[in-house]
């Protein structure tokens, strides 16, 4: 299960930069910010950022290969803080990104989740499923995941850049 106080440190600047004009208010220590900002750089980091979200890789240790993020570039907790306008973006965006998981990594189907009881900055976790994805890490389960299923980071960003490529064509 994610937590984010055994986040791997992955500090430093991300290929894919700082949002522009990006303005994050912050009540508290947020992983979500902090990767939007580029302080923490999950593997592969920031994939493509796009109408005010930005697509990355899990920031933890993750048992799926293509696992992805789709993240609020600035701080609200949940969908019910998200303007109309980014709203509007982010269904087309979410389900560009899930046919891409599926076109470059063979996915028979990817989930979405959105949580937000341990980090509270919205996000939505894309989680593809393969065919040889054992029963114990489907469907919600993917989030129970142990130390054994779990994939090397190298691993989860080359999944990732596999996904960034196919959402570039």
């Amino acid at each position: 299960m994610f937590d984010p106080a055994s986040t791997p440190s992955r500090v430093g600047l991300n290929g894919g930069g700082t949002p522009q004009g990006a303005t994050l208010s912050r009540p508290e220590p947020c992983l979500g910010c902090d990767i939007g900002l580029g302080a923490v750089v999950p593997p592969g980091g920031i994939l493509l950022r796009e109408g005010g979200f930005a697509i990355h890789a899990l920031a933890d240790r993750s048992p799926i290969r293509g696992w992805l993020v789709l993240t609020s570039e600035r701080h609200a907790r949940a969908w019910y803080d998200l303007p109309p306008d980014e709203l509007s973006r982010l269904g087309p965006l979410a389900a560009r990104v899930m046919a891409a998981q599926r076109d470059a990594l063979g996915a028979e189907h990817v989930y979405a989740f959105a949580i937000g009881d341990v980090l509270r900055h919205f996000h939505l976790h894309l989680v593809p499923r393969f065919a040889d994805t054992p029963e114990r890490l489907r469907g919600r389960r993917c989030f129970e995941g142990g130390p054994g299923d779990m994939l090397a980071d190298v691993e989860a960003a080359h999944a990732a850049r596999a996904v960034a490529a196919a959402l570039a064509r």
